[in-house]
């Protein structure tokens, strides 16, 4: 047994010895084992795509369970049930729905308490990419009885919301950089679209153009490997199949396109007004105090629409079939009335503060609006001579969606994988273009930056890995825990010694910046008796510093990096609301500075070298003998 310790030691040393004579060797196999950042971020986003791929399957066995534990018809359509259902039935669900789903919501957000935002945009564009993930199990649970119970939302919503949440829950738990959480959030974004829509290329253009804004390779491959893997997860459980069905038509003359720019001047209309009416139910639903009161008044609401149109109960996937399929099954008048009802009770439904998505829904309308006109053309005798108003349901579709996105490329994607019909591109693109634009002239929002530009934010790219590109939420870390303004001298004391910083950041219950406490500022009172127990931070803080934003470019941060006296500038969310979300190291946000210029004034040497050895050119032939007398100097 002696024998074994002695000769580990020498395969210790020899080993030892071998890597200090061959080291070069060594780190030459080390890079070719080691993972890049590119490689490392397609496995997080293969791994991404199965959560959203299980999500999505859970989702929808749960929104079943729910829909037979509330509604008592097992296997049936929503719609079908409220067909069947008695009047008072039809009724009171919602409204017994709106209050349950209501009081999820309150109670449950209480129970966890105060945490982050669970806006997507919101943690990419101003956060670090951290969604709470107790906050979005709450709003899951509240989703799923909202659409078991015929509220007029999708499933998309709650998918997105939980599998971006999981995404991020998980680069939480394994500590990485903000730029890498904001990645996975997008990831689980498109995993969940791509799930629930089973639709890869939907998903991955979903979260480049409208969570990141950005379509970078960098970003758009791991998004891609997401979709791909969710989708794939999704068919083998619900198969492959066509969401819609549309008969195929050629378009072959420039005169079978007028009427599809009609139609997207139509659904940029109702883009605009669906968005503008959504504002105003939000705002008229906010003077109501009690979440779970607003929703029961709005699943009364919707309940009383449902009287005299059932259709509108659920996300209206199976009515938009039969649209589609049928529409003149339903008649004129008839298809005009469950348009506006579906109008109004998802308005109401989402501007109460139902958790769900708008997708669905939006492709309802749009389907009901693409019919309307080609009824009406045919029953006119105007427009392309057999020409389905399926045609016009699904370039309807499209068109509205891209209305109320602003993304027309997206509305284009999408139209196509959930149908996989590609003979009706010309029309679909020139009426999503066409609503587009008149949807942004008449509203200047779109449905997903509505709620960032009423709390000032904006939307920035950015590109990972780019040195001159790196923003401060792609290097802040986590903000240095804070003060209250109700925290006590002694306690700030405990404080100051338990930790190494010199300067403390104040919030008040908002977790907004309202303060600093300094160390310097405290040394003579921190030897004090129990006499100066009265003493809080309000009374002894310094005003808030200049702050830094996530988005903002560390170029642009330099002057405050500059001037602060901080260890570790605070980072809010903006410079309006000033919620606390990080803190950016000043040495290592100086550091990568200093190595950005550094790189740019070597590029810039190397570029004046390469200047000097070229030969210079050969001089100008001698200029012809001029008559004229040279000018007096």
């Amino acid at each position: 047994m002696a024998a074994w310790p002695k000769t580990f030691e020498q395969i210790f040393a020899s080993t030892r010895n071998y890597l200090r004579l061959n080291w070069q060797k060594a780190l030459r196999v080390r890079e070719r084992i080691w993972l890049s950042q590119e490689a490392l971020h397609l496995i997080m986003a293969g791994v991404v795509g199965v959560m959203g791929g299980v999500i999505n399957v859970l989702f929808y066995v749960s929104i079943e369970g729910a829909q037979d534990l509330f509604l008592r018809h097992p296997g049936q359509d929503i719609v079908q049930v409220a067909r069947l259902l008695s009047w008072p039935l039809r009724w009171l669900i919602p409204i017994l729905g709106g209050l349950a789903a209501g009081a999820v919501l309150h109670w449950g957000l209480r129970l966890v308490g105060k945490q982050g935002s669970t806006n997507l945009l919101e943690v990419v564009v101003a956060g670090d990419g951290r969604l709470p993930f107790r906050t979005g199990i709450v709003r899951a649970i509240s989703s799923l009885v909202s659409i078991g119970t015929g509220a007029s939302i999708g499933r998309e919503g709650g998918i997105t919301q939980l599998s971006a949440t999981m995404a991020s829950k998980w680069g939480q738990l394994a500590h990485w950089q903000p730029y890498r959480l904001r990645l996975l959030v997008a990831c689980g974004a498109a995993a969940g679209i791509a799930g629930a829509y089973n639709a890869p290329i939907t998903g991955a253009v979903f979260a480049a153009h409208i969570v990141l804004g950005n379509f970078s390779m960098n970003l758009f491959a791991p998004l891609l490997c997401a979709s791909v893997v969710s989708s794939m997860l999704s068919r083998s459980f619900f198969g492959i199949h066509p969401w819609y069905e549309v008969p195929n038509y050629d378009f072959t003359s420039i005169t079978q396109l007028p009427w599809f720019v009609v139609l997207g001047i139509f659904a940029g209309g109702v883009g605009a007004a669906f968005l503008r009416m959504l504002q105003i139910s939000k705002e008229m639903f906010q003077n109501i105090p009690l979440l779970y009161a607003r929703m029961a008044l709005g699943g009364l609401l919707v309940g009383t629409i449902t009287l005299g149109f059932p259709e509108v109960w659920g996300n209206g996937h199976d009515v938009t079939t039969q649209i589609i399929k049928d529409p003149n099954g339903f008649g004129l008048e008839w298809l005009s009335g469950i348009f506006l009802a579906k109008f109004v009770a998802t308005v109401i439904t989402v501007g109460s503060g139902a958790v769900g998505g708008v997708i669905t829904p939006t492709l309802f309308l749009g389907a009901g609006l693409g019919s309307l006109l080609g009824m009406a053309l045919q029953h006119g005798g105007m427009g392309p001579a057999n020409l389905s108003i399926g045609i016009y349901a699904l370039v309807g579709m499209g068109s509205v969606f891209a209305a109320t996105t602003r993304s027309p490329l997206l509305a284009i994607v999408m139209a196509l994988e959930i149908t996989q019909n590609y003979s009706l591109m010309p029309a679909l693109m020139l009426a999503c273009a066409v609503s587009t634009l008149v949807s942004r002239s008449l509203h200047a929002n779109s449905i997903y930056t509505e709620p960032l530009k009423l709390r000032n934010l904006e939307m920035e790219s950015f590109r990972l890995g780019a040195a001159t590109e790196q923003t401060i939420g792609d290097l802040m870390r986590a903000p240095v825990t804070p003060l209250r303004e109700n925290t006590t001298l002694p306690e700030i004391g405990e404080r100051f010694l338990s930790s190494p910083n010199n300067y403390l950041p104040v919030v008040d219950a908002q977790f907004r910046m309202v303060g600093l406490v300094a160390l310097q500022d405290l040394k003579e009172y921190l030897g004090a008796g129990s006499e100066l127990n009265a003493v809080i931070a309000a009374d002894v803080m310094r005003p808030p510093p200049p702050c830094l934003l996530p988005g903002q470019k560390l170029l642009d941060a330099l002057p405050v990096l500059l001037a602060s006296e901080q260890r570790n500038v605070p980072v809010v969310n903006t410079l309006e609301e000033k919620r606390l979300v990080g803190a950016m190291l000043r040495a290592e946000a100086l550091s990568a500075l200093s190595e950005m210029i550094a790189a740019t004034t070597k590029t810039t040497s190397s570029t004046e070298t390469i200047a000097k050895e070229k030969p210079a050119p050969p001089p100008p032939p001698p200029a012809a003998k001029s008559e004229r007398p040279p000018a007096p100097e």
